[in-house]
C-alpha cells in the first residue's frame, strides 16, 4: 500500500505562491507517475499536473500552465508542485496523486490518493 502525504496548503491573496509537496511513503514510489489534481466545492475533482517517473515528461491543464510547475525528487520520494500568479479560482482541496503504469491525467487513470490539501487564494 502506498500512503501519499500533501502539505503546503494556506491561505494566501491573489497574485502570490504556494509550493504544495507530496511525500510518498514507499521509495518504490520513485518508479511511478506522480500528479496533482485539485476540487473546489460543488465542482468534481480536475486534473492540475502530472509528472513521469523520472521527471522527463511533464503535463500540465489549460488552466495552470505558464504558472504552475511540477516537479519531483526520487531521492525523497516527493513531487512538488511550485504554483505562481494564483487566482481565487485556484481555490480548491489539492489531492497528491500517483500510478505505477500511466500519467495520472485523469481520475480513472489514478491508483494511489493522498488526503488532500486545502488552498485558499483571497481576492
Amino acid at each position: 500500500q502506498v500512503q501519499l502525504v500533501e502539505s503546503g496548503g494556506g491561505l494566501v491573496q491573489a497574485g502570490g505562491s504556494l509550493r504544495l509537496s507530496c511525500a510518498a511513503s514507499r521509495r518504490t514510489v520513485s518508479t511511478y507517475a506522480m500528479g496533482w489534481f485539485r476540487q473546489a466545492p460543488g465542482k468534481e475533482r480536475e486534473f492540475v499536473a502530472a509528472v513521469s517517473w523520472n521527471g522527463a515528461s511533464t503535463s500540465y491543464a489549460d488552466s495552470v500552465r505558464g504558472r504552475f510547475t511540477i516537479s519531483r525528487d526520487n531521492a525523497k520520494n516527493t513531487v512538488t508542485l511550485q504554483m505562481n500568479s494564483l487566482k481565487p479560482e485556484d481555490t480548491a482541496v489539492y489531492y497528491c496523486a500517483a500510478d505505477p503504469k500511466v500519467m495520472p491525467t485523469t481520475r480513472r487513470s489514478v491508483g494511489y490518493w493522498g488526503q488532500g490539501t486545502q488552498v485558499t487564494v483571497s481576492s
